[in-house]
């Protein structure tokens, strides 16, 4: 398993943000991505997550072998905790749960509404489906926004796990996270945006 990108470049609005972006992620490895508000670590994500086209070069591994944790949490306000985790893990065809819910202290949460959680609690429940997706390749963007310290070790335990297990993982994040990790810093590869014209027609990217 490898996740490889030769010389991306990505947009913004229209404007170009990133160009040479190259870097290889292989089994086992965990990729910390590194740079300023703004810099374009979002918009690289989901360029890699196959939400939108690049400008130029190339991501070998196809989006299928990628689980996208965003901003968002991702959950059904409406439904339990254990049925959301369910509902994702009949998506991706795997259809266990135990693990997730037992990784991320969410066993006692199970019958709880997704609406009547904390914000920490969303986004333990919003990280647990990484588990369920059954995908080797972890894209995160600001993965411990809204986690105690508690549940900051909880996640990089579980990501210790992935990666022990052969999974990957690239990780925009501003904290350090107690991982064995190599780390790509994004700020020598920002695109001057005077040097070409906003692209017509280019996919609006507005999360970052």
């Amino acid at each position: 398993m490898e996740l490889a990108v030769e010389n991306l470049a990505v947009s913004r609005g229209g404007v170009p943000v990133l160009e040479g972006v190259s870097f290889t992620l292989t089994a086992g490895q965990v990729l910390i991505l590194r740079g300023p508000n703004g810099s374009g670590k979002t918009t690289l994500l989901r360029c890699l997550a196959g939400l939108q086209p690049p400008l130029a070069g190339t991501v070998s591994m196809p989006p299928e072998a990628i689980a996208y944790g965003a901003h968002a949490d991702g959950l059904k306000s409406t439904l339990s905790v254990a049925e959301n985790l369910k509902f994702w893990a009949n998506i991706y065809g795997t259809g266990e749960i135990t693990r997730a819910m037992n990784d991320f202290n969410l066993t006692h949460l199970g019958a709880r509404p997704a609406t009547n959680l904390s914000a920490g609690q969303k986004r333990r429940l919003g990280l647990a489906r990484l588990l369920v997706t059954g995908r080797p390749v972890w894209l995160l963007d600001e993965p411990t926004v809204a986690l105690d310290q508690a549940s900051v070790k909880m996640f990089a335990d579980a990501v210790r796990a992935h990666v022990a297990g052969g999974g990957a993982a690239l990780i925009a994040t501003h904290i350090d996270l107690g991982l064995e990790a190599a780390i790509f810093d994004i700020g020598a590869c920002r695109a001057d945006p005077d040097s070409g014209a906003a692209l017509v027609g280019a996919f609006d990217e507005a999360f970052e």
